[in-house]
């Protein structure tokens, strides 16, 4: 995995170049420009608001401010993941003419992706940083955490899309089955709302790699806490796992990409 690793940061020219076009693609003639890193938050936090809305109509109880902030405060990692996953799957097949004519890490292009992505999370996370700071939320020492997170977060966003783009280049029905998990994970995963609504299911839904990851940021930017060990370190393995699949995965396979796309 160390010499994949290298391999990549060898060509971390190509990468950079290459994550810049996906930037300009994305943003080219866009009236809104940089601010649709912040629109596909908004839009999924206005569709919580309205869920939370419904649940609290129907229980007679009143939502409360510190759900909505810890709401969007997951809601960006999450947007992140998603949108990572939808364009790293469709990254080798959407550059076949690369891929079939020159050599270079293939994985250059799954990642370029995630990376023109993480950009768009930086964007989202400023403003949210200043939201937060009109509102006074306050800050702790807990903080530290969060590059942590974000990191093992990247990890497993990586790893999956690796693992994601190579099976879509032999099997095309990957992307539809990819964009109904996506739709309907934010159902089972703790953006909604925190992991401890379920009481003593918890821990079903931290088992989602996800998840837990974004418990852990919601405990030290929402409520100031250190993050349970225990998580921490499930989290640390299962991106580390998954990071590592998907390299191995992907450079198996990465011989017969040309002819087969």
């Amino acid at each position: 995995m160390i010499l994949m690793i290298t391999e990549l940061f060898q060509y971390r020219d190509l990468l950079f170049m290459l994550t810049l076009r996906d930037l300009k693609i994305r943003y080219k003639q866009a009236v809104m420009g940089f601010l649709w890193a912040i629109f596909m938050p908004l839009i999924a936090v206005a569709a919580g608001i309205l869920i939370k809305k419904a649940m609290a109509v129907v229980a007679d109880k009143p939502v409360e401010s510190m759900a909505i902030i810890s709401m969007a405060v997951k809601v960006l990692p999450w947007t992140f993941f998603v949108s990572s996953i939808r364009f790293a799957v469709q990254s080798l097949v959407g550059n076949s003419s690369l891929v079939t004519k020159i050599y270079f890490p293939r994985a250059v292009l799954p990642l370029s992706s995630i990376l023109a992505c993480f950009f768009d999370l930086l964007i989202a996370m400023v403003v949210l940083g200043m939201v937060l700071t009109i509102l006074q939320t306050g800050i702790s020492i807990h903080i530290l955490w969060l590059p942590v997170f974000l990191l093992l977060l990247f990890n497993f966003t990586f790893g999956f899309g690796l693992l994601l783009a190579a099976a879509n280049l032999f099997y095309r029905d990957i992307k539809y089955i990819v964009e109904i998990i996506l739709m309907f994970g934010i159902f089972f995963t703790p953006v909604f709302y925190d992991a401890s609504t379920f009481g003593k299911w918890e821990y079903l839904m931290l088992l989602n790699p996800v998840g837990s990851i974004l418990e852990g940021i919601n405990a030290v930017v929402v409520y100031h806490q250190s993050p349970d060990p225990y998580w921490v370190g499930y989290a640390f393995i299962s991106s580390t796992l998954m990071l590592g699949i998907g390299l191995y995965i992907f450079y198996t396979k990465e011989s017969v990409f040309a002819e087969n796309i």
